[in-house]
């Protein structure tokens, strides 16, 4: 007989959403859901903070939270923004260090939350989700490096270009004057996602649209000729 996925619970779900989790049977589930606790944050609100000794696991239910390193200057580097389904902080549960960055909530945020040891003897029993887990650091220090390399190699109109096609190509909308979308957030955030800061993102916006190559209205963006705005992120200097 074919195992039994776990019985649906808002909580449940949320853990089977997970990419560390899918394909738990019925009795790992309903193991793994007696260890787990539900947690709600609001805007803003912290859910650990670089630095702090690590307590557990996070899995986004969801909301989103937002991962980023700080500099004592107060700037900040987003590293990532992670939505339901999304795991956080398993490097810390494993190797038993500090929270390597920070956590906050991005507008309304649930997520189910699993203690270190409960979720260390979880994986004893169950080393197909260790394995996982490896999984999932991998991919993680893949975008860690791509974010070095951008940081390290890149100018800040080439990282404001770079920005501005990904977020066309996620949801941008092709009309006949070419492919228009929204910013997913303000001046600030963009310069925190691209390692810079709010000046430089205003100008380097200013520059772009003056040169006819997008058009801006408040966070509304109109990408005029996207093939051309890919060469210019190649040309810059």
């Amino acid at each position: 007989m074919p195992a039994r996925k776990l019985a649906s619970t808002p909580m449940s779900e949320s853990l089977l959403k997970a990419q560390l989790f899918s394909g738990l049977t019925r009795s790992e589930g309903e193991s793994l859901q007696e260890r787990a606790v539900h947690k709600r944050y609001s805007d803003g609100e912290r859910l650990f903070t670089e630095g702090d000794a690590c307590e557990g696991l996070f899995i986004v239910s969801s909301g989103a939270v937002r991962i980023f390193k700080s500099a004592p200057s107060g700037r900040e580097q987003v590293l990532a923004v992670e939505g339901p389904g999304s795991s956080i902080a398993e490097l810390p549960v494993f190797d038993g260090g500090t929270y390597p960055a920070s956590a906050n909530a991005m507008g309304p945020t649930e997520v189910v939350f699993i203690s270190r040891v409960a979720f260390q003897a979880f994986c004893l029993e169950h080393p197909q989700v260790a394995l996982k887990v490896l999984a999932v650091v991998g991919s993680r220090l893949r975008r860690l490096v791509g974010i070095v390399e951008e940081l390290s190699f890149t100018t800040v109109r080439q990282r404001v270009i770079a920005l501005l096609v990904r977020a066309a190509e996620a949801s941008g909308r092709r009309t006949a004057r070419g492919v228009q979308f929204s910013l997913p957030s303000g001046h600030q955030e963009i310069a925190f996602e691209i390692g810079t800061v709010r000046e430089l993102v205003s100008r380097n916006l200013a520059r772009l649209q003056a040169e006819g190559l997008i058009e801006i209205d408040g966070r509304e963006v109109l990408i005029k000729d996207l093939a051309a705005l890919n060469v210019q992120q190649k040309l810059s200097s």
